[in-house]
């Protein structure tokens, strides 16, 4: 007789949901876009916008300022240089985290009804099909990065990257925001390929 305990089926169930969350998390899906027909190495100097979308209340937050380090850094490696006055692009920056829900439903089968034939000693059962319903609470980040020419006020590069948050991200949030400007940026024109 074969004997299906439904309770070990959902924690196997469960245990490749986890594997199938970690594998979504190993890193954000990045993608960019730009102005066609921008000689991007013609642009020399970089600054920030004065008013950035992470400083929503007047000053500057510790956010703002991790990823003004960060993109000075990524900056400076695209070949820039930063500049206060006058520069020839302007960098503005937005992140945001929000919590999603994801509702999963997977049918699984367990053995529970059955009869005996006593003159021929068999045994059969009949497989009871059920569904397993799972919520999974997880929060995504998006970060996204725009470089604007200063003199034409003109958006000319962005660079958005969108992925499952680990833990880990939100304990170190100036490791995070490294990280990812880091991925964001390697898509930039000028970014050398030796940094990729």
């Amino acid at each position: 007789m074969l004997n299906i305990n439904p309770k070990r089926i959902t924690a196997l169930l469960s245990a490749v949901v986890l594997l199938s969350l970690a594998a979504c998390s190993s890193g954000p899906q990045v993608r960019s876009d730009s102005v066609s027909n921008t000689n991007f190495t013609s642009y020399k100097t970089f600054g920030f916008i004065e008013q950035l979308a992470t400083d929503k209340a007047g000053y500057t937050t510790i956010v703002t300022q991790n990823f003004k380090a960060a993109i000075s850094k990524e900056m400076a490696l695209a070949g820039y240089e930063y500049s206060e006055q006058n520069p020839d692009l302007l960098v503005n920056f937005n992140s945001n985290i929000e919590n999603r829900t994801e509702v999963r439903s997977m049918p699984s089968a367990s053995i529970s009804y059955g009869y005996y034939n006593y003159r021929r000693g068999i045994y059969a059962g009949f497989p009871l099909y059920t569904t397993e319903v799972d919520t999974v609470n997880y929060k995504v980040g998006t970060v996204n990065i725009d470089i604007v020419d200063a003199a034409k006020k003109q958006l000319i590069w962005e660079g958005v990257a969108e992925g499952t948050l680990r833990k880990s991200d939100l304990n170190q949030p100036k490791k995070a925001v490294n990280k990812v400007v880091n991925l964001i940026m390697q898509q930039y024109p000028t970014y050398p390929k030796s940094q990729q």
